[in-house]
């Protein structure tokens, strides 16, 4: 049986996918996901955002950015709550990943898999330069990747990895520029030699 053009058209729009954003911090990451959700909604798409509940450090309830771009989101406490939350919509944002739990890529191939177009922005490492929390499995079943790269402040190359500057053995330290900054995998490495 042949598909009419309507019934094809229909059927391509509602296949979901998963696309990742990642990078250090300082790389653009929560700049991106603003971006690609705030086309979502001109299209005039149903969107949902969703970012960790323990993420306050700009407001409790908005995505911002380090240039103080933001957008409206809902905290949860983890990903199984963003299945409840994220119904009648056609595109859901999750932004800093790295802080949920291990169900997240479950979640996120569920919302795929209704037809969801899932937009995801997150750490890809964490400050010892270790794949971070959920991120990896993240990359591995996403039908896109986009690394975005900040500039090394040692050496201005471009920058991969989020350097400590504070002296903290905690997996998870809510920061910015006074507990981080963006270095590339030569100043990385010099930096961790002289702790």
């Amino acid at each position: 049986m042949l598909f009419s053009e309507h019934n094809l058209r229909r059927k391509i729009e509602t296949v979901g996918s998963i696309e990742v954003i990642c990078g250090s911090m300082f790389s653009g990451k929560t700049e991106e996901l603003i971006r690609r959700l705030r086309r979502a909604k001109i299209a005039k798409l149903n969107v949902e955002i969703f970012k960790p509940k323990t993420d306050t450090r700009y407001d409790d309830t908005a995505v911002v950015s380090h240039d103080q771009n933001s957008i409206h989101s809902t905290p949860v406490e983890n990903s199984s709550s963003i299945l409840l939350l994220g119904t009648n919509t056609e595109v859901v944002g999750i932004d800093e990943a790295q802080f949920f739990d291990d169900e997240l890529p479950d979640v996120c191939v569920k919302l795929a898999q209704r037809g969801i177009r899932v937009v995801i922005a997150g750490l890809d490492m964490d400050f010892l330069g270790k794949p971070f929390g959920p991120m990896p499995a993240l990359m591995s079943i996403a039908e896109d990747v986009t690394k975005v790269h900040a500039i090394c402040v040692c050496c201005g190359n471009p920058a991969s990895y989020s350097y400590r500057t504070v002296n903290s053995e905690a997996k998870i330290l809510l920061g910015e520029k006074e507990s981080y900054e963006p270095r590339c995998r030569v100043c990385f490495n010099e930096g961790l030699a002289t702790v």
